[in-house]
């Protein structure tokens, strides 16, 4: 997801994305210990997506701003 679409969300949107993406994230790392994740880099992209989600939580909770 690119940063303008999850800025776009509402914070209850993020959070469950957020769930969405660390169990997805979880079951990569799974198949990554058994051999068998086709595309390793998705592990990157989720990270970078779950820092994204937090980043984006965190500057909302510092401003005050609840949407």
């Amino acid at each position: 997801m690119k940063t303008t679409d999850l800025r776009d969300m509402s914070d209850e949107q993020l959070r469950l994305s957020l769930d969405e993406t660390v169990k997805s994230l979880f079951h990569l790392r799974l198949q990554a210990q058994t051999e068998r994740l086709d595309a390793p880099s998705e592990l990157k992209k989720k990270k970078q997506t779950i820092a994204r989600i937090k980043t984006i939580l965190r500057q909302r909770e510092l401003a005050g701003v609840a949407r």
